[in-house]
């Protein structure tokens, strides 16, 4: 599943780019079944700068844990502060979005054509 109103990073984070310039990011429907049932996900900080590629986040599975990196250079601005872990699984396009941050630039982000390449 890789909804066309999305940008993808190579390491399966998507971003949503919101009316007020904002990019909210999640981890991808792929990222989410490889990685297993997730029991834990340590946000960011809210005001904290990140370059991208950064570590953002991290996501605790039964599986591992992996690390959640910035699509994008910009401000952490905001978190899910609402999220279940069991969202990000079952949701992970819309109630497992896992924190906004500013946003520069789009720059090296995949459409989902690109993407949906890398993981088939």
């Amino acid at each position: 599943m890789v909804p066309d109103n999305l940008l993808y990073t190579r390491e399966h984070e998507w971003v949503l780019l919101l009316q007020n310039g904002n990019a909210r990011v999640g981890i991808t429907d792929y990222a989410q079944h490889e990685l297993g049932d997730i029991v834990h996900v340590e946000m960011p900080e809210v005001e904290k700068r990140l370059e991208k590629g950064d570590t953002a986040a991290e996501i605790e599975s039964v599986k591992s844990v992996a690390s959640v990196y910035a699509p994008v250079t910009g401000t952490v601005v905001a978190c899910n502060e609402s999220l279940d872990p069991a969202d990000v699984n079952g949701n992970p396009y819309d109630k497992g979005w896992l924190f906004e941050m500013s946003c520069d630039t789009t720059d090296g982000l995949l459409n989902p054509t690109e993407y949906r390449g890398i993981i088939s």
